[in-house]
């Protein structure tokens, strides 16, 4: 199913699993069945701390779910998650296993931290450049809290359902089976709109910090820029935004940005953040401090 290439870079990745991995598929004789355990078979051979177990009993065929033995972790791909679901599949192995995340520890004590029952399904198609991030989001989620079960599904092979739910696009995610929204969202998103006191928390930090010389109001292009030339003038500044890089997020194709004949959204978005942060470094004994918050559109 993978390439010598790919075997060996997933190879080098899978080292870094500290923890054993069952995984447990549930397959019927369809081609695309035969297809996921011929992955699932690839990536046993790579490590020693993956084993395979083929019978599931789970009603989406075929699925599978990664899980750590001792641990209650509820975390399944419904569907060969290949294309852009790749990389969403490498991290849950390796998060699975043991490898810790790259999120901050305020926001993982704050995942640990959700009370309730969370089921969460999140439909995604190959294609989809904005569908790995609610998957990753949501599966570490799952890794981190046994209060959170998530199921990755890939609609092309589960139509009835999308035909059911009238899922118009995707990603489309659903928390214990009423909508939970569409299009791309990162992982303070989420936790946004699940932790009610999540609002309160960031006012009282915002709150307690001293008053901005400017309060820049957006995280886009224009905001970016605003808060880069207020920094290197020594101004003490914040940025106000859901997210940082804005709309921008939401577009794969730029073409003719001024010095830029032709990028992506996230690339964009991901440049600009890098921008600000290196002017922050570089004035770090000026006055000021750059406060980007998630919890903005719901303050």
């Amino acid at each position: 199913m993978l390439d010598a290439n790919l075997k060996a870079q997933l190879k080098s990745y899978l080292e870094r699993v500290t923890q054993p991995i069952e995984i447990v598929a549930s397959l019927d004789d369809g081609a695309k069945s035969q297809e996921m355990l011929a992955l699932l078979k690839d990536i046993v051979s790579l490590s020693n701390q993956i084993t395979l177990l083929d019978n599931g009993t789970d009603a989406r065929k075929p699925s599978f779910s990664l899980n750590r033995p001792g641990s209650d972790i509820s975390l399944r791909f419904a569907g060969i998650p290949m294309g852009h679901e790749f990389t969403s599949l490498v991290l849950a192995l390796l998060q699975v296993g043991g490898h810790p995340s790259k999120a901050s520890a305020e926001v993982i004590e704050q995942i640990r931290s959700l009370k309730g029952e969370f089921n969460f399904e999140t439909y995604f198609s190959l294609s989809c450049q904005n569908c790995p991030d609610v998957v990753q989001a949501l599966n570490l989620m799952a890794v981190l809290n046994p209060n959170i079960r998530h199921v990755a599904i890939d609609g092309a092979l589960f139509q009835a359902e999308v035909d059911e739910r009238k899922v118009m696009a995707v990603p489309s995610i659903y928390l214990n089976g009423v909508n939970f929204g569409q299009g791309r969202m990162g992982l303070e998103e989420i936790l946004a709109k699940l932790d009610t006191g999540a609002v309160e928390k960031q006012a009282q930090k915002l709150n307690a910090k001293e008053a901005f010389d400017v309060l820049v109001v957006g995280g886009g292009p224009a905001g970016a820029s605003a808060a880069i030339y207020a920094a290197r003038k020594g101004i003490r500044t914040g940025v106000a935004a859901e997210r940082f890089g804005g709309q921008v997020l939401d577009t794969m194709a730029i073409e003719n940005f001024v010095s830029v004949k032709e990028t992506e959204g996230p690339k964009l978005a991901a440049a600009l953040e890098e921008h600000v942060k290196l002017r922050i470094s570089e004035h770090r004994d000026r006055p000021f401090r750059l406060i980007v918050t998630g919890h903005f559109a719901n303050a």
